[in-house]
């Protein structure tokens, strides 16, 4: 017998990630947990800021918006390489103390929702840097029957059990996007519908520009039949438990999301210029050593960004909205 504190995956992720005392909302936010591509090894953020920023002034864009920002990290780096340039962050807590004055900050309620007050956006590069993987969604498996149901959590311990079976829109998505037709008891799916809407909400508060959403993915004749939801805590990945202790996420169905292009993040680097590939040349650190470690610091961090195995792996769906 499920324990009567079992609830919907999705409810309970909600609430351990955004609810009151919900993890994001601690002090030591999200990067006490994990590393993003902006918060990890030194020299990261500044070198993603930089392909930002040229791809940018490529398509004539003059406002850089970072969904889901953290502490506003790579907010500071673009306002850093261009002060000129407009910089809107949004998150679930309060604006950031030592983020500089001209960059705006929204608070947003958290999980899929948006803030009212973002929208009319021109000429804009709006990025959601790994926010629909902490997009809650619900969870299903299938059951000894072949049915697809979905799974209930308590939240105090983790203990999962299965609910009723899985229907309607969420059983549409299923059958559209990630089929379970051929699947055995036990094998699961991360219903993507609710990051689908998240990110077609994004998209209609953008009247002109770039939107993309960088994140771990996976796309149909490739999904994981485990499914891939996931805790992290301290920089090490745990069972997830839904109690506000560690970070939960699971990875996204980039290819159900509205899209124009998808491409690994190694190729979409490259093509703004961002070549881990690349190491300077000796001569430089006899003629200027300081320049050469400056150097090699960045293309370690281009490295690291492109890496295959790793962040070069992530996906990015890039839709492009016209007046």
């Amino acid at each position: 017998m499920l324990p009567v504190t079992s609830m919907p995956w999705q409810q309970a992720w909600q609430a351990a990630l955004y609810g009151p005392g919900g993890l994001y909302r601690q002090p030591a936010g999200p990067a006490g947990h994990f590393a993003t591509s902006t918060q990890g090894a030194p020299g990261l953020g500044p070198v993603l800021a930089g392909a930002l920023v040229r791809w940018m002034r490529e398509e004539g864009l003059t406002t850089f918006v970072d969904v889901g920002c953290g502490r506003g990290e790579l907010l500071a780096h673009v306002h850093a390489l261009d002060p000129a340039m407009r910089c809107i962050g949004l998150d679930v807590v309060p604006r950031p103390e030592d983020l500089p004055g001209p960059v705006e900050w929204l608070e947003a309620p958290g999980g899929p929702d948006l803030p009212a007050s973002l929208g009319g956006l021109e000429d804009a590069l709006v990025v959601a840097n790994e926010w629909l993987d902490v997009v809650p969604c619900p969870v299903a498996e299938v059951d000894v029957a072949g049915v697809l149901r979905e799974v209930l959590v308590d939240p105090s311990d983790g203990s999962e059990g299965l609910g009723q079976e899985l229907q309607g829109p969420d059983l549409h998505w299923c059958q559209r996007f990630w089929p379970p037709a051929d699947a055995s008891p036990g094998d699961r799916v991360e219903v993507g519908r609710a990051r689908d809407e998240a990110w077609e909400a994004l998209l209609g508060r953008l009247v002109s520009g770039i939107a993309v959403a960088v994140d771990y993915g996976h796309v149909r004749g490739a999904r994981p039949a485990a499914g891939t939801l996931t805790g992290f805590r301290a920089g090490h990945h745990v069972v997830p438990v839904p109690d506000g202790s560690c970070d939960i996420t699971a990875h996204v169905a980039m290819d159900s999301l509205p899209h124009d292009e998808l491409v690994d993040q190694r190729s979409a680097l490259r093509r703004l210029g961002v070549d881990g590939s690349r190491r300077p040349g000796y001569e430089l650190a006899r003629a200027d050593p300081t320049a050469y470690l400056r150097a090699l610091g960045e293309a370690s961090a281009a490295a690291a960004l492109t890496a295959r195995g790793g962040l070069g792996d992530f996906l990015w769906a890039v839709t492009r909205v016209r007046r």
